[in-house]
């Protein structure tokens, strides 16, 4: 089989395509033929040697995927050969085992805990766009407590994870401001939902933003950009309200006064799926199951997917996302290669 193999932590990276031995899957686990891996910032930042957590050497990228179960281990009960799935995430303990699964590649070995069995209605390219930035959302709306008829204040709106709390604060009921950089991106913020999508570069970008939240300012911001952004979405903030630390697209992690915390009465929230993942496993794996659910009902989507690029391509795909300027999703589009 085919992969992606990271031999160094470079920046730029260079991606290697390898002929490796297909795996065979152990007690527990599945291995997975993969249709599409969904490129995400994320997997910029760890293919680079600058995310939290760094894999073990050599290793694939890519830490979302979806494909069809082509066999499994001894003791697998959950999951049997030609189930569809979506996958996602380390493996194990991420700072311990230091594993990822790696979608940039033919085939893949799945832990069954990694893997969500897909509805019929679901398109295996959808699927592969699904899983982190919705969880991500979700757990970080819960962790922020937004409540039906707040107003939430979405940062980076148009990109998966900011997309995906657009869609999910307004099925919560929340009334939604967008921010985003260019008119296309604001067009997908709306799409999902959005009452309103503000140019992230507007000179009077905090006027607008108070003129919509009104007298009682934000209640919670989604933050998965960081850098300049983050004080300036902070003092939209009114008395009580809740800042989400979701990631740093910007590149940078901002430095926020702490004066404003105490004037504002108002609380940073820090929101890492990956650790709740590993401290609270039967929660998050809940909350899997209830996204896919409203999922295969239509009740939320995923974004446009903008570029498709081959296995051989991973390394375009990987520079288009660390760009930014891309509007929509980029993917690896790999069952046309088996």
């Amino acid at each position: 089989m085919r992969a992606v193999r990271v031999t160094e932590f470079t920046d730029p990276q260079e991606y290697i395509i390898e002929e490796i031995p297909t795996p065979t899957p152990g007690p527990g686990e599945l291995l997975v033929a993969i249709h599409t891996a969904a490129i995400n910032f994320g997997d910029t930042l760890i293919a680079t040697g600058r995310y939290q957590v760094r894999p073990k050497r050599p290793f694939t990228p890519g830490a979302e995927f979806s494909g069809t179960v082509v066999a499994v281990g001894d003791s697998v009960t959950e999951f049997e050969q030609g189930d569809r799935i979506a996958a996602m995430g380390f493996v194990g303990s991420s700072r311990s085992n230091e594993r990822i699964m790696g979608g940039c590649a033919e085939m893949a070995i799945v832990p069954v805990r990694n893997a969500l069995r897909l509805f019929e209605s679901i398109e295996l390219e959808q699927a592969a766009l699904f899983r982190s930035n919705t969880e991500t959302a979700y757990f970080g709306l819960v962790e922020g407590r937004l409540r039906m008829g707040e107003t939430l204040l979405v940062l980076g709106a148009s990109g998966g994870t900011g997309y995906a709390a657009v869609a999910l604060g307004k099925l919560m009921g929340a009334r939604v401001i967008a921010s985003a950089s260019t008119e296309t991106k604001r067009n997908i913020a709306l799409a999902a939902g959005a009452n309103i999508a503000i140019d992230n570069n507007a000179p009077d970008w905090r006027a607008q933003v108070d003129a919509f939240a009104g007298p009682n300012g934000v209640q919670v911001v989604y933050d998965p950009v960081g850098g300049d952004y983050t004080e300036r979405a902070f003092r939209t903030l009114g008395y009580g309200g809740r800042h989400l630390v979701i990631g740093f697209a910007a590149g940078t992690i901002p430095k926020l006064p702490v004066n404003l915390p105490l004037m504002k009465g108002a609380s940073l929230v820090g929101a890492n799926l990956l650790r709740a993942w590993e401290n609270d496993p039967i929660s998050i794996e809940r909350n899997a199951k209830f996204l896919i659910g409203l999922f295969a009902r239509r009740e939320i989507s995923v974004p446009p997917v903008a570029r498709r690029y081959t296995l051989t391509e991973t390394a375009e795909a990987m520079r288009d996302v660390a760009s930014g300027k891309t509007a929509g999703r980029v993917v690896i589009s790999v069952h046309s290669q088996h």
